[in-house]
């Protein structure tokens, strides 16, 4: 910022150099947080009432304090009321006299709003029950929704939560409940004992008539001292039926065990409490003491092992940020790998040695790398220790670079310094930092400490650059076919630097022959790639091997450009490849090609249906269904959709009944034809699973697969009179938020004009005729919209580029970020050249015609823009290998 305090509005956009400023100039000591939660069954209720008492010191004589409140009662500063006119502005609360020589007290009395878009305190009525549940998310900037706080990361204090609710109510918060009051009106108060010195943002407040599973991990340190950490897993009563509390305090137990033993310091935060919430923005918060998570993780349907592992995965990335996050804690959003990279790492890490799932790795090459790889293909690219100069940009960071390419590059750390000398840093890192707020730097001295190495070289290479870089196997052979040399090539582009990609690796590299039908390793020999290339001396004097494999162990952040013999063998022999990480490395490069451009998407869908059902990994399978759906619906061209379309249904029929009835791929190939259905294929199929129960498929139709049909029916034009009232009649028998949101997608997704109309002008308002949607509902309702062809959306084109700035100018970055990604035209038929494509085009002229636009809302248009140029080119590619 600037040494004087500058006033402006709007100003929720915290900027880093304000920041910086005030972190420089206070030291918070505590803050008290009473929040009277006793109205919010009452729906004409729109806010309520929340009372903070600051304590800090300050070494200037004015500051601010954020706020974003419906109003604004008083405001206390060292017991003096003061002008509310002039020290509220928008989001801030302006002070002036302030003490330079004493601590000062501000309390800080108004009125918060309850949300409906899972930012701040959000609030949710059980369609089920009419219950009503209320759930904290403040990542990274939106505890101010809640409460008064200096809203940043390197402003740490103690906090004590004073909640009010419903005598029956479940109330909870970071710390245990050391006192609670009936109160006259019939409601109860709880106080909770003071956090340690924390963020604002991994604060947590729950409250409703949660059901709750209790249990308590006890476990002796390496002091012999004996540790007690109270458990509780807790979800909506009307799910309880559905709930496995009970594995959920086992895992989180487990998980517990493993960790201590790998830091070496004892879980800091007393209780342990996992709430699964509705209509939650992510996959869960690391508040400590307090975690959040979506409630899909409560299974209703099915749950095949690979989302058990999904959720299990989840579960211990949370707790790895007991340390990493919320023990030691960025200073600023720059430096959000620090805990997000760590945890992606470390979680999977713990998933797959502290738990009974075994393909924990396999899953993370196939699903978490792809995500890596997507990401840092775009435009919108950046270095995995990013430039963030405002809370807008960190709001968009949570990406798959900041996460799962981190988490590569942290695997690759592992293998480069040795998993004891990481273990080893780690555990000096929190001891030195406990309770502070670290940069790179500081983590890079723990490692050089640790492991003996100068660590700059290789933190400039790998993190502070940009892009992917791709490896390849290089080789000549003389007239007999024999190896007489061969090379390990590094390449790749910096797309932010343009400079050429050189980054060290220790990996391995594997030789695999033909035998029977089965790729059998020959070889995996560790090779370091330091540079460009690394001879591999290994293969020299033999015939070229049927597959070679680059990152064999998938020790490192790479793709894998495949020479002819190996691509040739995977495409025809993929089955054979029976060991499940490096398959699932192959399966990984393999769609990006596709997606690159540089593979025929018919060949990629082929060796799907060749190869797919022979994968016992339950995550990769649903990962290559679900490309499978993609592949055909985006990169192939679109004269041979229906072809592919009919053989995909035909062959995947024919799995309904190869597969053993309830197993996870059965269960899977069904959600996967159901969603193949939607263009009109496999009509027998929808009529089984829509009709009488047991079908001829032996498929068992749960509530997912209930409605994904419904979905398929309407996308179909087959929703008529008589379906939808049998539709609407399943969802009053059985009125889940599930059920009410997938109406909302299948009748926007009828191929009827008045449909999209009316679909088109309740995401962009986020309003239908019930009233304000909430974030699940308006996302529901967006993907209905989508579903139709090119020619039935085209008419909304000019409308979604006139809406799109006052829609981000106007709403909340969640609301916002669903509505511009939900309606953007990005489903789009190849017709001439990818360069005349109208959708393209109509996306760069607003780009140059608002160059002024926030970089938030250009970041997402980029983003959308890009992948929609990447499934153009790659139809096109598609048409030419016919």
């Amino acid at each position: 910022m600037v040494d004087t305090l500058q006033r402006y509005a709007p100003n929720e956009n915290l900027r880093r150099d304000e920041a910086a400023w005030r972190a420089r100039n206070i030291e918070w000591h505590f803050a008290e947080v009473q929040l009277d939660l006793a109205n919010a069954a009452d729906r004409n209720a729109t806010s309520f009432t929340s009372i903070t008492t600051l304590n800090f010191s300050s070494r200037e004589p004015a500051t601010f304090i954020d706020f974003i409140h419906e109003s604004v009662a008083e405001v206390l500063v060292n017991g003096t009321a003061i002008d509310l006119d002039t020290a509220v502005l928008d989001a801030r609360i302006y002070l002036d006299n302030l003490r330079t020589d004493a601590p000062n007290t501000v309390k800080i009395t108004g009125q918060a709003i309850y949300s409906r878009s899972g930012e701040g305190l959000h609030r949710f009525v059980d369609p089920q029950d009419g219950e009503t549940y209320l759930y904290t998310q403040f990542e990274p900037s939106e505890a101010r929704r809640v409460f008064a706080c200096f809203e940043q990361p390197d402003l740490k204090t103690s906090y004590r939560f004073a909640l009010t609710g419903p005598a029956d109510w479940h109330l909870a918060s970071n710390q245990p409940i050391v006192d609670e009051v009936v109160n006259e009106d019939g409601t109860k108060t709880v106080v909770c004992s003071p956090t340690p010195k924390i963020s604002s943002y991994i604060t947590a407040v729950l409250a409703g008539p949660y059901h709750v599973v209790r249990g308590e991990h006890v476990q002796k340190l390496a002091d012999g001292e004996e540790l007690s950490i109270q458990m509780a897993a807790t979800c909506r009563a009307s799910l309880a039926e559905h709930f496995d509390g009970e594995e959920i305090i086992k895992l989180t137990s487990q998980g517990l065990d493993y960790y201590h033993e790998l830091f070496d310091y004892p879980y800091p935060w007393g209780k342990y409490d996992s709430a699964f919430v509705p209509e939650y923005n992510l996959g869960a918060m690391e508040n400590p003491g307090l975690v959040t998570f979506t409630e899909r993780y409560v299974f209703t349907s099915h749950a095949t092992e690979g989302q058990y592992e999904q959720r299990g995965n989840t579960l211990m990335h949370e707790m790895a940020h007991m340390w990493f996050g919320d023990l030691v804690t960025m200073k600023w959003w720059d430096d959000l790998w620090l805990k997000e990279s760590f945890a992606d790492y470390i979680g999977t890490l713990a998933n797959d040695e502290a738990t009974d799932f075994t393909t924990a790795w396999t899953t993370f090459a196939a699903r978490r790398k792809a995500w890596a790889y997507v990401a840092d293909q775009m435009p919108t690219t950046h270095p995995i220790v990013a430039d963030i100069p405002d809370l807008l940009a960190a709001d968009q960071n949570f990406d798959g670079i900041t996460y799962a390419k981190g988490a590569s590059v942290l695997k690759q750390l592992a293998a480069f310094v040795g998993a004891d000398a990481f273990r080893d840093a780690a555990r000096a890192y929190f001891r030195k930092h406990a309770y502070g707020n670290t940069s790179l730097d500081d983590f890079l001295e723990a490692l050089e400490a640790a492991s003996g190495r100068d660590m700059g070289q290789w933190a400039d290479a790998w993190l502070k650059t940009s892009g992917v870089p791709k490896l390849h196997v290089q080789y000549e052979t003389d007239e007999s076919g024999t190896i007489t040399s061969a090379s390990l090539i590094q390449s790749g582009t910096d797309p932010v630097t343009a400079a050429p990609i050189a980054r060290p690796h220790v990996l391995s590299v594997g030789a695999y022959e033909l035998d029977s039908g089965k790729l059998r390793r020959t070889d995996s020999v560790q090779v370091e790639l330091a540079g460009e290339q690394v001879a591999l001396d290994f293969l020299i004097g033999r015939t070229v091997p049927d597959l070679l494999l680059p990152n064999d162990g998938d020790e490192t952040y790479a793709l894998i450009e495949f020479d002819p013999v190996s691509r040739a063998t995977l495409l025809g022999h993929l089955s054979g490849l029976t060991d499940s990480l490096p398959r699932a490395t192959c399966w990984a490069s393999l769609w990006d090609a596709v997606r690159s451009a540089t593979l025929d998407a018919q060949s990629y869908v082929q060796a799907i249906l060749d190869h797919a059902h022979a994968v016992t990994d339950a995550g990769v399978f649903g990962v290559l269904t679900d490309q499978l759906a993609t592949a055909i619906a985006k990169y192939v061209a679109p004269e041979l959709r229906a072809g592919l379309r009919q053989q995909a249904a035909a062959t995947l029929t024919g799995w309904l009944t190869e597969f053993e009835a309830g197993s996870d791929q059965q269960t899977t190939t069904a959600r996967t034809l159901v969603r193949l259905a939607r263009s009109g294929v496999a009509p027998e199929v929808l009529d089984a699973f829509l009709g009488e129960q047991p079908n001829a498929y032996q498929v068992t139709v749960d509530e997912q697969l209930l409605w994904g049909s419904y979905i398929a029916l309407a996308a179909a034009g087959r929703l008529d009179e008589a379906a939808e009232a049998r539709m609407h009649e399943a969802a009053k028998a059985n009125p889940t938020s599930v059920a009410q949101n997938s109406v909302r997608t299948a009748l926007a997704a009828r191929p009827d004009p008045q449909a999209k109309e009316t679909a088109f002008d309740t995401v962009l308002m986020a309003r239908d005729e019930q009233g304000e949607l909430s974030n699940d509902a308006l996302s529901a309702t967006a993907l209905g919209f989508t579903l139709g062809s090119a020619a039935l959306l085209a008419p909304f084109e000019e409308r979604y580029w006139a809406a799109i700035l006052p829609v981000f100018e106007t709403m909340g970055m969640e609301f916002a970020t669903r509505v511009i990604e939900g309606l953007y035209p990005g489903h789009q038929d190849l017709q001439g050249s990818v360069e005349q494509n109208e959708a393209l085009a109509a996306a760069t002229s607003w780009l140059e015609r608002h160059e002024g636009a926030p970089a938030a809302l250009k970041r997402i248009l980029l983003e959308e823009r890009a992948e929609l140029q990447r499934s153009l080119q790659a139809q096109a590619y598609s048409r030419a290998s016919r």
